[in-house]
């Protein structure tokens, strides 16, 4: 079985196990939105996932 390397470019699992994802719409053209905009866009949010789509996705971690 292989990573879905496309989905997990887009997650950071913690120590704990949890999943963390980017705020959609950062990726670029970032230079015309605001700082404070621009900083948002950093921050990651709390992903839920199911454990039977987290194994098919992320079987190794």
């Amino acid at each position: 079985m292989k990573t879905n390397k496309s989905y997990t470019k887009r997650l950071k699992i913690t120590r704990k196990g949890k999943i963390i994802a980017r705020k959609p719409g950062f990726n670029h053209f970032n230079a015309k939105q605001s700082r404070t905009t621009q900083l948002a866009g950093r921050k990651g949010r709390n992903f839920k996932i199911k454990n039977k789509e987290k194994s098919f996705l992320l079987p190794f971690s």
